[in-house]
């Protein structure tokens, strides 16, 4: 193998092989698929790897998971699906759903990306960092940066997870409507305490999707940042091809 190649993921090797299986009809939707054991023994991979396989086999809409009975095919996603839209999602999520875990919070100074999305209003912000864990292991870490004018009357700077979505918590506070969201995404070696809260070695890559949440008049408000595992997510996306 020369020096530009690389190995692909071993999960991948699962969740590719468990998909062609799904598709042409040997795990039928509704069926159980074979245990977290089986599939260690069949693929000759760590329980990790399946663990991984199997949350990327959920993630993309391919089966269920039910916590004491096992995995269950759904079938092959509708090709509309899509992996983006994270940035909305997180920001409905409650911090108190099974785990979500909140870091830390307290005033920083804003990351260069984060204060250039603030404009000449970044600086000191608030920061609130949570962590989901899946089944034993660290899927994402989110970070939200606030300006302070934001955060005056919330409970943005509380040490307690909110029970409902920020997105819910800033309307009925401050009475913020969110117009749009913007997201890049990239990949990069993880930061400060990020290999850390991740579980993985400091050389292993993470996605990083920093997402601008803007009003109406595309002012940006607060920005997010979910930082994931290189390893446990991969994109994927079907669209028409002009003539």
């Amino acid at each position: 193998m020369s020096s530009l190649e690389f190995e692909p993921p071993k999960y991948a090797r699962v969740v590719l092989e468990m998909r062609r299986r799904i598709e042409n009809g040997e795990y039928p939707p509704g069926s159980m698929l074979p245990s977290e054991s089986q599939l260690v023994r069949e693929f000759a991979v760590g329980r990790t790897t399946v663990v991984r396989a199997l949350q990327m086999l959920q993630q993309d809409g391919w089966i269920t998971r039910e916590h004491g009975r096992g995995s269950f095919v759904k079938g092959r996603p509708a090709s509309d699906v899509r992996v983006g839209r994270r940035g909305l999602a997180l920001l409905d999520r409650p911090e108190t759903l099974p785990g979500v875990r909140l870091v830390d919070v307290g005033q920083v100074d804003a990351p260069g990306p984060v204060a250039a999305l603030f404009g000449p209003d970044g600086g000191r912000v608030l920061a609130r960092r949570s962590l989901t864990v899946r089944d034993g292991i660290s899927s994402d870490l989110v970070t939200c940066w606030f300006p302070p004018e934001l955060v005056f009357g919330t409970d943005l700077d509380k040490d307690a997870a909110l029970p409902v979505g920020l997105r819910d918590h800033l309307r009925s506070v401050k009475g913020l409507r969110v117009d749009h969201i913007s997201e890049r995404l990239t990949a990069r070696l993880p930061a400060g305490d990020e290999a850390e809260l991740l579980e993985i070695k400091k050389s292993e890559p993470v996605l990083s999707m920093l997402a601008g949440v803007h009003d109406a008049s595309d002012v940006v408000r607060f920005v997010v940042e979910v930082v994931m595992p290189g390893s446990l997510h991969e994109l994927e996306d079907v669209y028409s091809v002009p003539d």
